[in-house]
């Protein structure tokens, strides 16, 4: 169900620390280095990911991206967040930056965080 989850970190480096160490004996490494964000996993993909924070009120908002089975699911997420109230963030496309076939959109839960549906397959 889940593709992968994002947090923020008020240290990237102090985090990266702590997840290089404590995701090893789990098989997790890291795989992406990215700037300021990390991802990791198991090869090839990673499935966690560390960024910076993004503001300083104190809220950090966490992203959540669940896996979708085909585009139209990827839509009918799309449709029912938006009849639910969610704000927009992106409608559904293709995110070449990611990987050709990766087709995802994005939606604020009640709460702030940030909800994807991704679909990895070609249409």
């Amino acid at each position: 169900m889940l593709d992968h989850l994002s947090i923020q970190c008020a240290d990237v480096l102090a985090s990266a620390a702590f997840y290089d160490a404590v995701l090893a004996p789990l098989g997790g490494s890291r795989l992406l280095d990215l700037g300021p964000v990390l991802g990791y996993g198991v090869a090839p993909s990673p499935s966690f990911w560390l960024g910076p924070r993004g503001n300083d009120s104190g809220f950090a908002e966490t992203h959540i991206a669940f896996t979708a089975a085909d585009r139209a699911a990827v839509r009918a997420f799309f449709d029912a967040a938006v009849a639910a109230g969610a704000q927009v963030l992106y409608e559904p496309r293709v995110w070449p930056e990611y990987h050709a076939t990766y087709y995802a959109a994005f939606v604020r839960d009640p709460d702030g965080n940030n909800v994807e549906a991704v679909c990895h397959a070609p249409e």
